[in-house]
């Protein structure tokens, strides 16, 4: 007898039980819904009556769980139990129990198989529901719940089987109970199906039952994760490690600890504490970005993984542009070797450990650090802290100590760094930055975003304080540098982690923008993980977004290795010019074709149509291959002309000519040719017409435009420069050598008189006053030049009244008088003039009072017949008293000088001693006179001339 009993909850009606009695001979029948297997006599009697066959409930099928007759032939469970039936000759007892869940929860079975037993007494089953019974707790993490009982009964023996068990969790879990019951072996079989062996050759068949454990609040305010049990069953929640970087740089550790610090060497973001994974680690270099080097920004990001080392360096400060490297060579994205995977996702780049569950992502701006809680719970430390859903041991230094805050113990984590010598780990830390601006500022007008309504719709699932108090600070410290937008960037990532993607660029005025490439289209929210042709959308599973260049609508990515947007999937060759199925076209001079299925292009070599015989005669021709417009890969053979290769060189041509060549039709060499320049040439040189031509000082000569017929050369035209004759008195015309004309050349002195007259005379000539004789005015060449005098004559003192009447006659200077004196001698006495004094060149400004002695004294000779000659008695007219004057003399230098001179004072006539007689009487007074006259004529002269 089979008898098929559906057990609800208590918040369902239950179901309606079907009991079906059959013949001990084996069969099968279905009904809609429900699958009974026979074995033995059919007999209808209800489930809940005693009888001498062997009873089995069967529950109702469910699409989800195995029936009994999957059960059998899957695992040869009823089978073994039918070869028992047939070799013991007894009854067989299946029970299976169907408990129904709410709708949310799809229905569950539970079947419990007796084994024969050698007691053929009828026996009654009967079957209870199970009902789950929930208490939950949730305390620092640690939830705790209890399971559901199940009751088997029957008519011979009652036992009572419970199952109870409890789950705690230590850390951010929370973990749903499956529905068990305790027995001496259990075994799984499949789609979440335990067996358990109770007793007596008992099997129980039981359903896993998930119930959905309490959601935990995650101290680093983030949404807590579903994690997949170990059964692969049930899931519960976990806290998964997240730890970010921005800005100056700005950190929140796994626990959402936040902080600020400004080192400029590398460190360590996260390694293992009990170390489980080989070279496992995170790093981050980071260095002064400010021209004060206040504040730092990360460059690079350093994941070690085994065998290999991750480097994403920022190309260009405080951009989005960043290059990556595997083992210091670069590589394209995606890459994928040693259970380590690089690709692009959107902005970011990713690294990606499958095996661990973790990524990484950097831009150049900021990072984030992904790391799954069942395995780096509680053995992570570095600058991004211990995973524990723990605050209080963020700040733990490398020998587990706690430091004050976390500034200080990131100067702990520094990692020896051959680019960097200043950097040294163990160095004493440098004393915390502090994290508020040194002067109160404005904050930027972007931070407030952060707190507006552009970002409202987040608020709810991460807070944005601390993310708004590092973009004050970035805005504060370097304004210059517009790093409050990776405060904004790292805002909405982490927004779009949870969920929540927000547009937040367009409210920035510019200051934030991102620009993409002219095929691609900026998304705030576009998926982690484009779809491409080589993909489909139905394979990707994860609804978060991210910021990026994708594809514009209407196209798609070819494949992830090639950035190329696409409307139809087809092929995309080297050229990055996507091509239709079936398309032939040609590339790299190979014609392909498009084909669906295998590498998609299929190449082979290109042909070319054959060329006619091109044949290159002629001098300075040569064989070239021209690329055809039509088909650049079929190059087109024509003469080309090279003229260095022709044997004619250019003749030189004389002054006046130039070379002139042409090239013949159908020729390639030229033929050359002199031909007038029409200029003029003088001296190897070439002249312009109406160009000024220098032939000579005395003519000016131009280039003209008539042409020399014999020459060929045009035609120079002079004319004499034209000379003036005129000379002034006094000068006379005479030629000088290398001039046109002559020159004026004085030949006598001139000189003007006192009358206002010019007076000429020839070097050496003499000539008085016209209007007075005693200035007499004289011209001298000395050392050729000519030099003019004017010398006053001045005159003896003149007595008229010892002068005979009729005697006064002028001398022959025609100045000075004299006469014939009176009988009486005149006496020796003082007399008085005036003149210039003259003393080594220097002369006195005005005349001077000069005093002398003059008079007649007993001067006689007489004969002596005695003596027989001559005697002579002399008198001489002298000074007897004299004084010493001085007078200042003006020199030809310009400078004075005191000049002392004697001044007679009185004369008287004193004796001396005569001497023989040189008189001749044909020298008369006259001649004496004017013997004197030319002394004083010269002595002016001479005056004059210094």
């Amino acid at each position: 007898v089979w008898t098929t009993t559906p057990t609800t909850t208590p918040s369902q009606p239950p179901r309606s039980t079907t009991t079906t009695t059959m013949p001990p001979s084996s069969t099968t029948s279905s009904t809609p819904g429900t699958t009974t297997t026979v074995i033995g006599t059919p007999t209808r009697t209800p489930a809940t009556e005693s009888t001498s066959t062997p009873t089995a409930i069967v529950s109702t099928k469910n699409p989800l769980l195995p029936t009994s007759e999957g059960l059998s032939k899957s695992l040869g469970v009823l089978s073994f139990v039918a070869l028992l039936w047939e070799n013991s000759r007894t009854s067989t007892a299946i029970t299976t129990t169907t408990t129904l869940e709410p709708s949310s929860i799809p229905p569950t079975a539970s079947t419990i198989v007796s084994l024969p037993s050698v007691s053929t007494t009828p026996m009654s089953v009967t079957t209870s529901g199970t009902t789950p019974t929930e208490s939950f707790t949730t305390t620092s993490g640690t939830t705790s719940r209890n399971f559901t009982t199940i009751t088997v009964t029957t008519t011979t023996t009652t036992s009572e089987i419970v199952s109870t068990g409890s789950s705690s969790t230590s850390g951010p879990t929370a973990t749903s109970s499956a529905v068990t019951t305790a027995g001496s072996e259990s075994w799984w079989l499949c789609n979440c199906t335990n067996a358990i062996c109770i007793e007596d050759n008992i099997i129980q068949v039981v359903p896993i039952i998930c119930n959905p454990p309490p959601k935990p609040t995650c101290v680093n305010g983030l949404s807590p994760v579903q994690v997949i049990d170990e059964d692969g069953c049930c899931w519960h929640w976990e806290c998964d490690c997240y730890c970010t970087g921005w800005g100056d740089p700005h950190y929140m550790t796994f626990d959402g600890l936040y902080y600020s610090y400004q080192g400029n060497c590398t460190y360590v973001l996260v390694e293992e504490i009990d170390k489980k994974v080989d070279n496992f680690g995170v790093y981050i270099d980071n260095y002064h970005c400010d021209t004060r080097d206040v504040v730092s920004c990360p460059r690079t990001l350093i994941v070690r993984h085994e065998t290999q080392e991750v480097r994403i360096a920022t190309v260009k400060p405080n951009t989005l542009q960043v290059e990556v490297t595997v083992n210091k060579q670069a590589v394209a994205l995606p890459y994928k070797k040693f259970g380590l995977s690089i690709y692009e996702s959107g902005i970011n780049r990713v690294v990606e450990i499958p095996e661990l569950k973790m990524n990484v992502t950097y831009n150049g701006l900021s990072f984030s650090i992904r790391m799954p809680y069942s395995l780096f719970g509680n053995n992570t430390h570095g600058q991004c802290g211990v995973c524990n859903n723990n605050t209080a041991d963020d700040c733990m230094l490398p020998n587990g100590k706690i430091a004050e805050n976390c500034e200080t113990m990131a100067d702990h984590w520094q990692v020896v760094d051959p680019s960097k010598p200043q950097c040294s780990p163990g160095l004493n830390p440098t004393k915390a930055p502090s994290t508020t601006p040194m002067q109160p500022c404005k904050e930027s007008s972007i931070c407030k975003l952060l707190l507006g309504s552009v970002f409202e719709p987040c608020h709810e699932f991460v807070r944005p304080e601390k993310y708004y108090t590092a973009c004050v600070f970035d805005s504060c410290v370097v304004p210059d540098l517009d790093l409050e937008c990776s405060s904004l960037q790292i805002y909405a990532a982490t927004c779009a982690d949870q969920g929540v993607c927000i547009d937040w660029r367009s409210h920035t005025n510019g200051v934030c923008s991102y620009t993409c490439p002219s095929d691609k289209e900026y998304r705030a929210c576009g998926p982690v993980k484009e779809i491409t042709c080589k993909s489909s959308q139905q394979n990707e599973t994860s609804t978060k977004q991210v910021e990026g260049c994708f594809c514009p609508n209407g196209t798609m990515l070819y494949d992830s290795g090639v950035d190329v947007c696409v409307k139809t999937c087809g092929c995309v060759g080297v050229d990055k010019i996507p091509r239709e199925f079936g398309e032939k076209f040609t590339v790299d001079c190979q014609d392909c074709i498009c084909l669906e299925g295998g590498n998609g292009i299929v190449c082979g070599p290109h042909e070319c149509p054959k060329q006619n015989k091109t044949s290159c005669d002629g001098e300075g021709f040569y064989e070239v291959n021209e690329v055809n417009s039509e088909d650049s890969c079929c190059p087109i053979v024509t003469c080309k002309c090279n003229t260095s290769l022709c044997t004619t060189k250019a003749p030189k041509c004389t002054l006046g000519f130039e070379i002139h060549s042409h090239i013949p039709s159908g020729q390639c060499c030229p033929v050359y040719q002199c031909v007038p320049k029409r200029v003029c040439v003088h001296q190897n040189a070439e002249f312009l017409p109406n160009a000024s031509v220098f032939v000579d000082k005395c003519q000016n000569c131009f280039c003209t435009n008539e042409v020399n017929v014999s020459t060929q050369l045009n035609i120079i035209s002079c004319q004499h420069i034209p000379c003036s004759t005129y000379c002034k008195p006094g000068y006379e015309l005479q030629p000088v050598k290398g001039e046109c004309c002559g020159r004026c050349v004085q030949t006598k002195c001139v000189i003007h008189t006192a009358n206002n007259s010019d007076l000429i005379l020839s070097p050496g000539e003499f000539k008085n006053d016209p209007y007075n004789n005693c200035t007499i005015y004289s011209c001298a060449n000395i050392h050729n030049q000519l030099i003019s005098s004017t010398s006053e004559i001045t005159c003896p003192a003149f007595n008229e009244e010892s002068c005979k009447p009729g005697t006064i006659t002028f001398l022959p200077n025609g100045c000075c008088k004299t006469c014939a004196p009176l009988d009486s001698p005149t006496p020796c006495s003082v007399r008085e003039r005036k003149d210039f004094i003259v003393y080594k060149g220097c002369r006195s400004v005005d005349r001077v009072v000069m005093t002398e002695c003059e008079g007649t004294c007993g001067t006689f000779s007489l004969y002596s017949a005695e003596a027989n000659s001559m005697e002579h008695s002399c008198s001489c007219c002298r000074e007897s008293r004299t004084t010493v004057r001085k007078v200042e003399l003006k020199c030809p230098t310009g400078h004075s000088i005191s000049h002392k001179y004697i001044y007679v004072e009185s004369c008287s006539c004193q004796d001396t001693e005569c001497s023989s007689s040189q008189s001749s009487e044909s020298q008369s007074r006259e001649e004496n006179d004017k013997a004197s006259t030319l002394n004083r004529i010269k002595r002016a002269i001479s005056l004059t001339s210094k």
